[in-house]
């Protein structure tokens, strides 16, 4: 059986998220409502557009680049999609794929050019009935990578009309129904509004409990068991917490067998605390929740290292790190590529922010794009003779100067690190 996907959705409207296009009021935070879905165990989030103007339609696919930027699992993009340029903003986004609504006639040419132009693989179509157009019984299927459709009456009107697989629209939770409904070859994953609500639906349990049914779900399957560990004295194996984007150590705990099979289960670190006698799940009381990226043991089998998505601080004093008394410090020579981009990165920002007299990058910006450009192509040439010439120093120095100037245009146009590392993944 295929892989199936739980997936979220958020309307977005003037940049904010809203509950749906009946209730805009209800506003809130969209990337903390993204990250939300990012970390409890969502599959993928459908991102649509309920934007009445052109310019907030630009905010919005602005919005959706954020989303894309702060996130790290697959995102759809859909609404006020009406010619080819249209999809390829939401692609442009990072948006993996694109949702056109098949209710409208004229949606049957686009969708063809979509796929002509960006890949089968990158269209969606929703359904909410069945006055779709259909050309052939192939149209679809050599056009479309997935159909979204709203209730079991047109999930049984298509029957026979097309194999490709569908996203059920799930009005409410009902284990018994989405265990019934996903254990159909055609159908690929569920949505639905209840998956807003965080009281109702624990994603990671769920996916555990299909799992348990027999239906194969992206969660957790360890490779080691608590068997396999080594632990202390009290019977508990030492964890050390690391942030899974900066490698930063936010805290160190234990676990005892318990903690160790919840936090697989729920995909949220949980620990036994020592001075309580109790199983803690991190974060329940404050929020400052810890979602699972990986867990692996060390050559002994003793300790736990465990990346996380940390949510507020891990400390108790309210530090995002627990790690902050300091002892001895040596002054050292950063070395780490990353980081090195990071910070040039962010000093281009400040200037472009405080600019500084006497900055050669405030005369780059104050003299704007063809200065920039001019001066891009010029250190791409001077890359080139570098290249054609024996020794590596010049190249080293001219890529070092074209690296630079890239990183202002970058900056001019909003560009991150984590974009272009996100295009290149993708590739």
């Amino acid at each position: 059986m295929e892989q199936k996907n739980i997936v979220a959705t958020i309307y977005i409207k003037d940049g904010y998220a809203v509950k749906d296009p009946e209730h805009l009021d209800n506003k809130m935070d969209v990337l903390e409502l993204a990250r939300l879905y990012n970390d409890s165990g969502i599959d993928k989030i459908i991102c649509y557009d309920l934007s009445d103007t052109y310019d907030e339609h630009e905010k919005n696919i602005q919005t959706i680049k954020e989303i894309n930027r702060t996130i790290d699992i697959k995102t759809a993009g859909g609404g006020n999609i009406k010619r080819l340029d249209d999809v390829k903003k939401f692609i442009y986004a990072g948006c993996v794929e694109v949702v056109l609504n098949g209710s409208k006639p004229e949606s049957v040419e686009l969708l063809k050019a979509a796929s002509e132009r960006f890949g089968q693989d990158k269209i969606l179509v929703s359904l909410k009935t069945i006055d779709f157009i259909f050309k052939t019984k192939d149209f679809l299927e050599d056009n479309v990578h997935e159909l979204i459709i709203y209730n079991d009456a047109l999930m049984l009107s298509l029957e026979g009309m097309t194999d490709v697989p569908y996203i059920l629209d799930v009005p409410k939770y009902d284990f018994e129904y989405i265990k019934e409904k996903l254990s159909s070859d055609k159908i690929r994953g569920i949505c639905g509004d209840f998956l807003n609500n965080r009281e109702e639906a624990d994603v990671m349990q769920l996916k555990c409990d299909l799992s348990d049914a027999g239906i194969k779900m992206d969660n957790f399957e360890p490779k080691l068991t608590w068997k396999d560990l080594k632990v202390n004295s009290d019977g508990l194996v030492p964890v050390v917490v690391q942030d899974f984007q900066t490698m930063e150590v936010l805290m160190v705990a234990y676990m005892n067998e318990e903690a160790f099979d919840n936090t697989i289960r729920i995909g949220k670190m949980t620990y036994w605390s020592r001075s309580r006698e109790e199983l803690w799940v991190k974060g329940e009381t404050s929020g400052h929740y810890q979602y699972v990226k990986s867990l692996s043991a060390d050559c002994d089998f003793d300790t736990i290292l465990a990346k996380v998505s940390q949510v507020g601080g891990a400390c108790h004093t309210g530090s995002y790190s627990c790690f902050f008394n300091e002892i001895v410090k040596k002054e050292y020579t950063e070395k780490n590529p990353l980081k090195i981009f990071e910070t040039v990165y962010d000093i281009i920002v400040e200037r472009r922010m405080h600019p500084k007299e006497g900055s050669y990058t405030n005369y780059l910006f104050d003299k704007g794009e063809d200065v920039i450009l001019k001066k891009l192509g010029e250190e791409a040439t001077s890359l080139v003779i570098a290249a054609k010439n024996p020794g590596n120093e010049g190249i080293k120095e001219e890529m070092s100067d074209f690296i630079y100037l890239m990183m202002v245009l970058m900056v001019k146009y909003n560009i991150t690190w984590e974009d272009i590392t996100r295009e290149l993944s993708q590739r």
